[in-house]
Formats: C-alpha cells, structure tokens, sequence
C-alpha cells in the first residue's frame, strides 16, 4: 500500500515545498549562474513530462501544497505547458495551494495568457537591473525590453510577479534602491537574493558577493524599513518600505541562513532529489520511477531521502581556495 502520510524530517521539519527543475538549459547565462560555454545534458536523461507529472503528483499524495517550476528556464523545455495544465488539476482538487514558476520573463509574453488559465496566479522574475547595457552584461545577451514586456503581460493576465535580483558587489549594488522603486511602483514584490557558491564560473564570486546585512543597513538610511511576517512558503524573510509601500524580501544563506524552517526539497530535471541547496546528498528518484508502473518503490525512495535530509548547508565564500562550495551550477538543481 502506498503511503499517505506526511514528510516530516528527523528535525520535526515538515516538508511541503517542492522545487522542480524541468530542464538544465536556459537561453541567457548569467555570470553567476552558469559558464558561458555550457554542455547541457543530453535529453534522454531528463525525465518525460509524464514523468515529472508523477513524481510531483506522488509528493502532492503526501502533504506537498507548493510546487515551484523552475530550470534552467523552465519554459525552453518543449512542451512544458502540457506539464502546467496537468498540475493545474492538483489546484482544481484543492491539494495544492500554488503551482508557480521561476523564468528569466525572456519568453513569458508567449506563455502569460496560458499560464494564467492553468491556475498559476503568482510568478517570480530573475530581474538583476534595470539598464538595458548592464542586463546584457550579466546575461551575456539578454535583451531586458523581453522581460520588461513579459511582465507587463503577465499582469495583464491577472499574474502577480515578484522580481528577484542577486545583489552583487561593483555591479548593481548601486541601482537597489532604484530597482526597489521601479518594483514597487509597478505593485511587485521585490526580493534581493545574495550570491551563491555554487559551480564553476569565469571570475571571483568573492569580488561581487554583497551580504544583505550590509545592504539593508545602506537601504535603512534611505527607506523606513518595517519588518514584516509576511510569509510566500519560500526563505524569503519581508519587510515593509513605508515610503513606497510595498514588500522587500532577502535571502540570506550566507550571512544569516534560513535552514531551521526549511520546509523545502528539490527535485532536478534526471530525478535527483536534493534535499538541500547546499548538500551534495541526493537520491535517486529516477530509478523507481522507472521501475514498475506502480508508485509502491517512488515513495519508499522518498521516506528514505526524507529521513536523511541535512539540518543546514555549508555555504561559504572561500577566498583564499577560489572554489565553490559545490561543484554543480544552479541550473542544474534548480532556481
């Protein structure tokens, strides 16, 4: 009999927060995210959509009530809208509380409309800065008046969006206040995430990580800054602009980490299960999937990684080695 119950981990965390990356490419690189000659992996190791519709629907059987789309960007995966409208009946049944994504907003004017008709009703942009010279620099290539439209029809759409920017040092660290003002102008949400250690890229990580204490201590002497308990389910820790009114979050997990709450696991686009953004222990998923038809093995596989998740990461910016903390990008376990 396949079990119902919920996934509590050995530290009483309860886990309903699931992050799915649907693919590892992307079609921008961002220099802290991913090298600029990436090798992608091959298809025939990614899990069918089929696929990562049954291993989320086996983690929604047992408690899971968010569920976050990601890559890569998850929306160059072919077909990933016959993914969303499947998931979308776990929103209809009430078991899900949000299906949502995360996307660079290059190709989120194509897919708004359908996005929103599959009950997706909040999405967060990887939005960096605002200057159109600065975005290709960081992205390589980009071109921000494609996010900058996405958005706009994703509002359109009845989408609320939250932008998410990386503050880094000597890059945008300047423009934060400005990007804050933008956001809250156009009633977003604004979340500032600090760098992580994580895969090999062109450059230092040391030269442009910013911890956000520094950054809020800067922002405090601009803006009146409220804390707030606004929660999305995320790491995410609010405050209250009272100048503006709206929301700034931050992500902290390197000078103030957020691991005691985690109520999060991450699945990649072959099956491995991480069970924490900043561990290397993993589970294979992909093989009991593939096992039987049946679900009897997928959930036995996922009571044994639940019970060994970590109780935090071990992030940390090494200057003196030059190395990151992990060796696989962010692209390959998820955003």
């Amino acid at each position: 009999m396949v079990s119902q119950s919920p996934l509590i981990d050995r530290f009483g965390r309860k886990v309903t927060y699931l992050r799915v990356s649907v693919t590892d490419r992307c079609d921008l690189r961002c220099v802290y995210c991913m090298a600029e000659d990436m090798t992608f992996l091959p298809k025939r190791d990614l899990l069918t959509l089929e696929e990562l519709d049954r291993v989320c629907s086996a983690f929604v059987a047992r408690g899971v009530t968010r569920l976050r789309l990601t890559g890569g960007e998850p929306l160059v995966r072919k077909g990933v809208m016959t993914l969303v409208k499947s998931l979308g009946r776990h929103l209809t049944s009430g078991a899900l509380k949000e299906l949502t994504l995360t996307t660079n907003g290059n190709l989120l004017k194509t897919f708004a409309d359908a996005l929103a008709d599959c009950g997706v009703r909040r999405i967060n942009v990887s939005l960096d800065t605002l200057d159109p010279d600065r975005f290709r620099a960081v992205t390589r290539w980009g071109d921000i008046s494609k996010v900058l439209n996405g958005i706009r029809a994703a509002q359109r759409a009845g989408i609320r969006i939250k932008l998410n920017a990386v503050a880094l040092k000597g890059v945008n660290e300047d423009e934060i206040p400005e990007m804050i003002r933008f956001a809250h102008g156009e009633g977003m949400d604004f979340t500032l995430i600090e760098t992580m250690p994580m895969g090999d890229v062109e450059g230092d990580r040391t030269d442009h990580y910013l911890p956000l204490s520094l950054v809020r201590e800067r922002l405090a002497q601009r803006f009146t800054l409220q804390d707030s308990d606004y929660r999305t389910g995320g790491p995410a820790r609010y405050v209250t602009v009272a100048e503006t009114g709206g929301r700034l979050g931050f992500i902290t997990p390197l000078s103030h980490n957020f691991c005691e709450s985690c109520n999060r696991v991450r699945l990649t686009c072959t099956g491995t299960l991480y069970l924490c953004l900043g561990q290397e222990d993993a589970a294979d998923l992909r093989a009991p999937l593939r096992a039987s038809e049946g679900d009897e093995a997928l959930h036995a596989a996922i009571d044994g990684a639940i019970a060994r998740k970590p109780r935090g990461h071990d992030f940390v910016i090494d200057r003196a080695q030059n190395r990151p903390a992990l060796a696989r990008h962010m692209n390959v376990t998820g955003g």
